[in-house]
């Protein structure tokens, strides 16, 4: 059966990352987190003390940027994506409010757009993959066969977060959530380089009110439907 290349894009909070993985599991397909990525590069600027209140020195992180080197690797147990950040696994501190709250900044920054697209593309050169992100349809992968751009409200998107963080254990604030997920849409569909949008062959997946298991169903009769017609 012939191989593709799978576009998850969309609004951050959306469960973009769960369903990409989800559907990798299922089809058999390699997954990789685009997000993390850049993730991982805000992580080493607040490691390295690029950032200082809201302001990230451009000019040293485009210096430093050979020395960030950012892989994937399998939890052995669990199976899941782990990112590694110089090889070592950074999975849980990418994912705090702290890191969510620069990371459409150095998101923005066309050097480091540049970069990780780069990365992404080598990646994908092996078709059978699931990369979710928010300019993977548009930018990286513009050929790809199947094309999802996930959307649902702020809200929704805020207690799905809320939730994630307090069941790791951590005490979040809805309301500093809310304000951040907002605030990291308008940064998204703003930037100059490679804005947040959908592209215009893509398939638009409002998950406000799904379960799991509807959005899993919709996806793989999606794909049936796309690889049956390849």
């Amino acid at each position: 059966m012939k191989r593709i290349i799978i576009a998850i894009d969309g609004f951050s909070s959306c469960g973009k990352s769960t369903m990409a993985k989800a559907l990798a599991r299922n089809i058999g397909y390699l997954y990789f987190d685009s997000g993390a990525m850049y993730r991982a590069v805000a992580y080493f600027c607040m490691q390295n003390g690029l950032i200082e209140g809201e302001t990230i020195n451009t000019s040293e992180l485009q210096k430093r940027l050979d020395e960030i080197h950012i892989s994937f690797a399998a939890d052995p147990e669990t199976k899941n994506s782990l990112t590694l950040l110089n090889g070592i696994n950074v999975e849980h501190e990418i994912r705090t409010i702290e890191v969510s709250r620069h990371v459409s900044q150095v998101a923005a920054l066309d050097f480091v757009r540049e970069r990780m697209v780069e990365q992404q593309r080598e990646l994908g050169k092996q078709k059978g993959i699931v990369m979710d992100g928010r300019d993977i349809g548009t930018t990286v992968f513009p050929d790809a066969e199947m094309k999802v751009f996930v959307t649902a409200s702020a809200e929704v998107r805020a207690q799905r977060r809320y939730d994630e963080l307090a069941a790791r254990g951590d005490n979040p604030d809805y309301n500093e959530i809310l304000e951040n997920v907002q605030q990291r849409d308008h940064i998204d569909q703003t930037r100059e380089v490679s804005p947040l949008k959908k592209a215009d062959d893509a398939l638009e997946l409002d998950n406000s009110n799904l379960t799991r298991e509807e959005q899993m169903n919709w996806l793989i009769e999606t794909y049936n439907k796309i690889i049956t017609g390849c």
